[in-house]
C-alpha cells in the first residue's frame, strides 16, 4: 500500500470518527404498545377549545378519549403521567422548513443539500435528502415541535415537500406525509436595493415588472404543457416533471407560492383560477392588504417571519406583528412559521406569543402553529389537535409554552412514544455544571 493511499484512509477514518463522536447520545424512542394516561393538566385541545383538569387517553399511538372525568384503570400496561399545574399542548408544526437539508446556516457547502441545479426541478424530492442526525432536530422538540415540512428551495419550481416526525432513525421512518406540495418561488416585480430608501442612481438597468412577467409566462407555459401531457391516454416517453405535478391536477398536492409583494400574490391567485390548483402562500408578508381577495378565492397564507421588520418604508414598524391578526378578522386559513436562520426554528411558538399582543387570543395563535399548520399541509386527519382519532402527538409544559419567560417542555409524546428532549446544548449544560460542582436547574 503506497503511502498516498494509507494517508487517504487515515484522514477518511479520522473525519468519519469526529462525525460518530460529534453526535448527540439521543435516540429514536421505542414504540409503547400500552394504554398511556395523561391526568389534570390544562388541555388546549388546538381549535380553540381548553379543558381544565382534563385527561387524555392513549392507546397503541392513538388518542382516543380527551375530557373530564374519565376512569384511568390499572394494569401494568398502563403508564400514568400527572400533569396537574401543568399545560398540554399539541405538538407544534413548522410548516416550510429546510430543517435536515442545511445544517449550518452560513457555510460547510457539504453539510448542505436543500438545493438542485436548474430552475425547473418539480421531480425533486427533499424527503429522501432529510438528515435524520441533524443537531437542530433535538434542539426543536426540546422546544414543542414536533412535525416539520422539509422544503427544497432554489431556482423557480423547487420540487416537492414532505412531512416528517422528528424522532426517527431514517427518512423512511420520519415521512409522516409525502410529496404533499410543490413550491414556487415567484419572481420579483420590484427591486429594493436597500430595505427603505434607495441610493441615487441604484435605478435597476433592466425592467424588472417585464422581467417578471415573462418568468410568470414561462411558469404558465411548464403547466399548460404539463397538463396537456397529463390528459394524453398513453405517452411513448415518461416526462418525470410533468409526471411529478400530476397531484397538483388530481388536488392531491397543494401549490405553495412564495412571494411577500400583492404582485406576487394576484399571480397566485390567477394560478388557482386558471389550473384549479389548491395554493397556498408562503411569506405573504404583505397578504393583510389584500386578504379579503384571498379568502375569496380560498387561499391559505404561511407567515414565514413575524420578528422581522416591515417590508416597505410606508407599513407601521410593528406591522408584522399585526398581520396574523388581520388574516384572522379577514376570515384566511393562515400558519405562522419561523425560519430564522439563527435561531434555527426554535422560536415557532415564541412568533405566535408574539401575535398574541397584536391582536390574537392565544388559543387562536395556538391554533397558527398546530391545526391550522396541519389544515394547510393536508394532515389535519391525523395531527393538529389533541382530539380522539389523531396521532399522539403531545406536548406537556411547565408553563404557557407561547410565553419564553415561562415556557418549560417537560414532556414530548409522537405517535404515543415519548421522545426524549436531550440535546447537543442541554448535554452542553449539564457537562460543564458538573465540571465546576454547580446543580443544574430542573
Amino acid at each position: 500500500m503506497t503511502i498516498r493511499i494509507k494517508y487517504f484512509f487515515f484522514v477518511a477514518f479520522s473525519l468519519l470518527s469526529l462525525v460518530v463522536c460529534g453526535q448527540d447520545d439521543v435516540y429514536p424512542a421505542a414504540a409503547y404498545k400500552g394504554k398511556l394516561y395523561i391526568t389534570g393538566g390544562t388541555i388546549h385541545i388546538g381549535n380553540g377549545q381548553v379543558i381544565e383538569g382534563g385527561t387524555i387517553a392513549v392507546d397503541n399511538g392513538k388518542i382516543v378519549q380527551v375530557g373530564q372525568n374519565i376512569s384511568v384503570p390499572s394494569g401494568s400496561d398502563v403508564k400514568v403521567i400527572d400533569a396537574k399545574g401543568r399545560q398540554v399542548y399539541p405538538g407544534l408544526i413548522l410548516p416550510v422548513t429546510d430543517l435536515g437539508l442545511k445544517e449550518i446556516a452560513n457555510g460547510v457547502r457539504g453539510s448542505n443539500d436543500y438545493e438542485e441545479l436548474g430552475d425547473l426541478n418539480p421531480s425533486v424530492r427533499s424527503i429522501v435528502a432529510y438528515n435524520t442526525d441533524s443537531k437542530i432536530i433535538n434542539t426543536l422538540k426540546a422546544n414543542g415541535v414536533l412535525l416539520a415540512s422539509v422544503t427544497p428551495s432554489g431556482g423557480t419550481i423547487s420540487g416537492a415537500s414532505s412531512v416528517v416526525q422528528l424522532d426517527a432513525w431514517n427518512w423512511e421512518d420520519a415521512a409522516y406525509k409525502m410529496d404533499g406540495a410543490i413550491h414556487v418561488n415567484m419572481p420579483s416585480f420590484i427591486v429594493r436595493p436597500r430595505r427603505f430608501g434607495r441610493r441615487p442612481g441604484a435605478e435597476p438597468p433592466t425592467d424588472p415588472t417585464k422581467e417578471a412577467l415573462d418568468k410568470v409566462e414561462e411558469i404558465k407555459a411548464f403547466f399548460r404543457e404539463a397538463k396537456a401531457y397529463l390528459q394524453m391516454p398513453s405517452h411513448k416517453e415518461t416526462n418525470l416533471k410533468f409526471e411529478a405535478v400530476k397531484g397538483l391536477f388530481s388536488k392531491q398536492q397543494k401549490l405553495f407560492v412564495h412571494g411577500d409583494q400583492v404582485k406576487q400574490m394576484l399571480v397566485a391567485v390567477d394560478f388557482a383560477k386558471e389550473f384549479g390548483f389548491d395554493v397556498v402562500i408562503v411569506g405573504g408578508s404583505e397578504s393583510w392588504l389584500i386578504a379579503p381577495l384571498l379568502k375569496a378565492n380560498n387561499i391559505a397564507v404561511i407567515l414565514n417571519q413575524e420578528h422581522a421588520l416591515p417590508t416597505t418604508e410606508d407599513d407601521d414598524v410593528d406591522q408584522p406583528y399585526k398581520t396574523p391578526a388581520a388574516l384572522q378578522k379577514a376570515g384566511v386559513l393562515f400558519a405562522l412559521n419561523d425560519d430564522h436562520d439563527e435561531s434555527r426554528y426554535r422560536n415557532l411558538s415564541f412568533n405566535a406569543g408574539t401575535a398574541t399582543a397584536y391582536g390574537l387570543t392565544k388559543e387562536q395563535a395556538l391554533q397558527a402553529i398546530t391545526l391550522n399548520s396541519a389544515r394547510i399541509l393536508g394532515i389535519d386527519d391525523r395531527a393538529g389537535s389533541l382530539e380522539a382519532g389523531k396521532d399522539a402527538n403531545i406536548v406537556i409544559s411547565g408553563g404557557d409554552i407561547l410565553d419564553m419567560r415561562t415556557s418549560l417542555i417537560e414532556h414530548c409524546f409522537i405517535q404515543g412514544r415519548e421522545v426524549s428532549l436531550e440535546n447537543k446544548q442541554t448535554q452542553l449544560y449539564h457537562r460543564y455544571m458538573s465540571k465546576y460542582g454547580l446543580t443544574p436547574t430542573p
